[in-house]
């Protein structure tokens, strides 16, 4: 079954001007919420204690005292870049 949509008063041109419109909205609204999603990057203890500069005894304390997630493969232990930085900004706006 087909279905009908009568527009009354409304010219094919201001039809067409109007759905332009729209979807030049839609577009901007999208290109400027639209984040492509990156992987995520995973690092070592090593890294992690290079980065924040303290020492592995620290980092381990931290992630047996829960304020560090950490994620293992194997017999590896590894941290996600993402979750060591909002966990540094935490620290920032605490102090």
């Amino acid at each position: 079954m087909t279905k009908i949509i009568q527009l009354l008063q409304t010219t094919q041109e201001q039809l067409v001007e109007e759905i332009v419109r729209e979807l030049r909205k839609e577009i901007n609204h999208l290109k400027t919420e639209f984040q492509p999603k990156e992987p995520e990057e995973y690092l070592t203890r090593g890294e992690v204690a290079k980065m924040l500069k303290v020492d592995l005894s620290t980092i381990h304390l931290w992630s047996k005292n829960g304020r560090l997630k950490r994620y293992g493969i194997g017999k590896r232990v590894y941290y996600k870049r993402s979750e060591i930085e909002s966990e540094l900004e935490e620290l920032i706006v605490i102090k």
